[in-house]
C-alpha cells in the first residue's frame, strides 16, 4: 500500500491540462479561466454621482446657502453645459457630474421651492462622487488560472468582455459496477441495493466543473463490463464505482488491463478507501473507486476533484484546516483515517459509528478529520486537522 500523498501525486501524473475554448460570458460560470480577462473600458467611465440630489460647487456649500436649478442630469442623459456659481442642477445616481460641479448634495439635506433650493441647517459630510476610475481602469486584468464565479462574471460584463477564454470541461464517464445494484425508483430483488454512489459522485464532479455521464450498470461478468468500457470511449476520466477489490466478482482490474489499462498503482494506505486504483486506458485516465458508498465519495474529494482541477489548469489549495475537538478521540490504527465529523461551535464532534456503509453519517457530516497513521489518543480541546465538506 502507498500512502495518500504518493498516490495523488502518481493520480496527478497521468493526467495533461485540457485545451481551451472560448465560450459567451453567459455560459462561462463555473468554467476554468484560461486566459486572463482585459478591461476594455474604465468604470465608470466618468465621475459619477452616489445618490440623488443637486450637483454643485462644493466652496459654496453651506448652511442655508441658496442655488437656481438650471438643469437636470439622469443616468444615462448627462447635463450638457457648464456650472456656475450659484447654479445647481437635479442630479440622480449613476449620473455623470456636470462640469463645473464637484459635489453632490442629496436631496434629504435640501429643500425646494420652484427652481430653488435653499441647503437645511444640518448638511452630511462628504461629496457623494464616485470618480471614473474608481472601481478599474482600462487595460485592469482578472488573472487566469482561477476558477469563475457569479462575482467574476459580473466583473467581466462590465470589463466589456462578451466572450472569455477557458479550459474545455472534463468529460467523465461513471460506471458503477455490480449485479447488487438497481436504479433508484426501481423495486430492488431480495438481494439488491439500490444505486447512490453514481449520483453522489456526479452532484460532486459536476458541483467540480465537469461534463459527466452517467453509464449504465456493468454486472459482474467480462462481457457486460467491456460492453460499458466501450461506451466511455471519449471521456478524459473513467471512474469505475465497485469491483475494484480482490474477490472472485470483483473484475474491473483483469477487464481493464485486457483492455489496455496501465496500472499507476493499486490499493492505499487509507480509511475509508484502501481498494483505490487508478492507471491510463487509452487516451483517458482511470480511477477505480471502492464500492461502499462513504468510501466512494470520501475518495472523490481526496482524489478526483484534485484530479479534476488538474485537467482544468487551476492551482491545488491546501484544503485542509485546524479546529479543536469537542471531545476526545482514541488512537488511530496504521491507515490515514478520514472520520466523519460535524464542526460547531465547541470544535469538531467525530461521529462514533465510521463505518464505510454509512451514508445517514456522512450526510449529516460537514467535516472529514484527517488522522495520519498511529496518531494517538486525542484529548477534547486539542487542534487537529480537518477537511471542510
Amino acid at each position: 500500500m502507498i500512502s495518500v500523498a504518493e498516490a495523488l501525486d502518481r493520480l496527478l501524473e497521468l493526467v495533461d491540462v485540457l485545451p481551451t475554448e472560448d465560450v459567451p460570458l453567459a455560459q462561462a460560470n463555473g468554467r476554468a479561466l484560461a486566459a486572463d480577462i482585459v478591461a476594455r473600458r474604465t468604470q465608470p467611465p466618468f465621475d459619477a454621482s452616489a445618490m440623488d440630489g443637486y450637483a454643485v460647487k462644493a466652496a459654496e456649500v453651506e448652511p442655508a446657502a441658496m442655488f437656481r436649478v438650471v438643469g437636470e442630469a439622469a443616468a444615462g442623459k448627462a447635463f450638457d453645459g457648464v456650472i456656475k456659481a450659484g447654479e445647481a442642477v437635479r442630479i440622480f445616481t449613476g449620473a455623470p457630474v456636470p462640469d463645473g460641479a464637484d459635489c453632490i448634495v442629496i436631496q434629504e439635506d435640501t429643500s425646494r421651492s420652484g427652481d430653488v433650493i435653499t441647503l437645511l441647517p444640518e448638511l452630511g459630510d462628504g461629496t457623494h462622487i464616485r470618480p471614473a476610475g474608481g472601481d478599474f481602469f482600462e487595460g485592469a486584468r482578472l488573472s487566469a488560472p482561477c476558477r469563475l464565479g457569479p462575482n467574476d462574471i459580473a466583473l467581466a460584463a462590465a470589463m466589456n468582455v462578451p466572450h472569455l477564454t477557458v479550459r474545455r470541461k472534463p468529460r467523465v464517464a461513471l460506471i458503477a459496477t455490480g449485479n447488487e445494484l438497481v436504479m433508484p425508483g426501481e423495486t430492488p430483488g431480495p438481494d439488491q441495493i439500490i444505486a447512490s454512489n453514481s449520483f453522489g459522485l456526479q452532484a460532486l464532479l459536476e458541483s467540480a466543473g465537469a461534463e459527466v455521464r452517467m453509464l449504465p450498470i456493468a454486472r459482474d461478468t467480462t462481457a457486460s463490463l467491456r460492453a460499458v468500457f466501450d461506451l466511455a470511449k471519449g471521456a478524459d476520466l473513467v471512474i469505475t464505482i465497485g469491483g475494484a477489490s480482490v474477490g472472485d466478482h470483483d473484475l474491473v482490474a483483469p477487464v481493464a488491463a485486457e483492455l489496455g489499462m496501465q496500472q499507476a498503482f493499486y490499493k492505499i494506505a487509507m480509511r475509508p478507501g484502501k481498494p483505490l486504483m487508478a492507471g491510463r486506458m487509452g487516451d483517458a485516465a482511470m480511477i477505480g473507486l471502492p464500492g461502499n458508498p462513504v468510501s466512494a465519495m470520501v475518495c472523490g474529494h481526496v482524489f478526483v476533484l484534485p484530479t479534476l482541477r488538474a485537467m482544468m489548469g487551476l492551482p491545488q489549495p491546501d484544503l485542509t484546516r485546524q479546529a479543536p475537538l469537542a471531545a476526545a478521540i482514541g488512537t488511530n490504527g496504521p491507515r490515514q483515517h478520514y472520520m466523519r465529523a460535524t464542526l460547531g461551535l465547541d470544535g469538531l464532534m467525530v461521529f462514533d459509528r465510521q463505518d464505510s456503509s454509512l451514508l445517514s453519517v456522512l450526510g449529516a457530516a460537514n467535516a472529514l478529520v484527517i488522522r495520519p497513521p498511529h496518531d494517538g489518543a486525542r484529548d477534547a480541546g486539542e487542534d487537529v486537522s480537518y477537511m471542510p465538506l
